[in-house]
């Protein structure tokens, strides 16, 4: 006989069916709660896997469109035909027409006509594109202080207002203006090395003694005109320079100085207390990162720094920022090529034009197209 049932049978079995399903349930709510967060983590990981995946590809993506940039900019660095054509001089040194002696300063004017401070001859000659002999356009009657002499110039410029030659009388302490066979003295008593005039027409010297440049308003010379960089003595600090010479002035009125006997190029943005070294500074040398007697420097219009490095025998080219330059021309050592480079200048071709002093010519460096 079968055992009968019983109500409290019943119940338990009740009870036992109903722990049983909740059992159940909370294993499926287990297993399904487990799932979810497995599914969680994964897209959790996913997600992060995309992520860095993206970051990853991002990086590359950057990485590339910053070598692409640095390509464009490279392309834009201008190079040079390193087998020179003598513009001026190189019929050894001498005081002849054909000649020059220790040039120093050049100036190019829209018409290509070549200025030279011909320093030892004591006087300033234009040569014509293409001629074989220059003209004297300033002193040419021996080493002297007359108003009609020069005394070692080193450095000319032409006012494109008024077609006057303005030069640093050097060994004179003048600043003199040459205008039709007419001379006038600008700025007397300074030690003047280099000159520059910007688009406002400001006249710019440097005077190596003192250790400064100081700007001069065009047409008002009866004053001490403003430091503009350096002007705190001689030294090699960021506020000071010592024996300053080359000076460029870009659109923006910064100056830049090739300071000598600091082995360095410095700027000195309008208004500035001090200077940013932006060639080298890091003694004499001629490591890439090192000048020698930097003479001649000139800026283009992508800021690039060109700097006659006279004891290097070469001419760099810096970018500022940069710890170092590069070669552009020369930098073969002491001889045919370059010999103690002092003057530079572009032509509206953006030719490069070199006083290749001791070698008593101007070398010009066509541009490779």
């Amino acid at each position: 006989m079968s055992e009968p049932v019983s109500k409290n049978n019943i119940k338990q079995s009740t009870r036992l069916q109903a722990g049983s399903s909740l059992f159940h349930r909370q294993t499926i709510l287990i297993l399904i709660t487990t799932a979810v967060l497995s599914l969680i983590t994964i897209i959790g990981i996913t997600t992060i896997s995309i992520y860095i995946t993206k970051a990853e590809i991002t990086i590359n993506e950057t990485t590339t469109t910053t070598n692409a940039s640095t390509t464009i900019i490279e392309s834009k660095f201008n190079k040079w035909k390193q087998n020179a054509i003598t513009m001026a001089g190189g019929n050894e040194k001498g005081q002849e027409l054909y000649q020059l002696n220790s040039p120093e300063g050049i100036f190019i004017d829209k018409n290509r006509s070549i200025f030279i401070a011909d320093r030892w001859n004591h006087r300033i000659v234009k040569w014509k594109y293409n001629a074989k002999k220059g003209q004297i356009v300033a002193g040419g009657s021996g080493n002297g202080n007359r108003m009609d002499q020069l005394s070692f110039p080193s450095d000319v410029i032409v006012n494109r207002q008024n077609h006057s030659i303005i030069i640093a009388d050097f060994n004179n302490s003048r600043v003199i203006q040459w205008m039709n066979q007419t001379q006038q003295i600008l700025i007397d008593n300074i030690f003047c090395r280099g000159l520059a005039m910007d688009k406002h027409g400001f006249l710019y010297v440097s005077d190596w003694i003192q250790g400064e440049v100081r700007r001069w308003k065009m047409g008002e010379y009866n004053n001490e005109g403003i430091v503009v960089a350096g002007g705190n003595g001689q030294g090699d600090q960021l506020n000071q320079l010592n024996n300053p010479r080359s000076i460029f002035v870009d659109e923006d009125q910064s100056v830049y100085v090739s300071d000598w006997v600091n082995h360095r190029v410095m700027k000195w943005r309008k208004d500035a207390k001090e200077g940013k070294v932006v060639a080298g500074g890091n003694g004499y040398g001629g490591n890439l990162n090192q000048l020698y007697y930097p003479e001649g420097v000139i800026v283009d219009d992508l800021g690039q720094i060109y700097v006659a490095d006279h004891g290097n025998d070469r001419v760099v080219r810096w970018y500022e920022g940069k710890g170092e330059g590069e070669i552009v021309i020369g930098g073969n050592g002491h001889g045919n090529q370059l010999s103690g480079p002092t003057g530079l200048s572009f032509d509206d071709e953006e030719n490069l034009y070199v006083a290749d002093s001791w070698n008593n010519r101007i070398q010009k460096f066509e541009i490779v197209l």
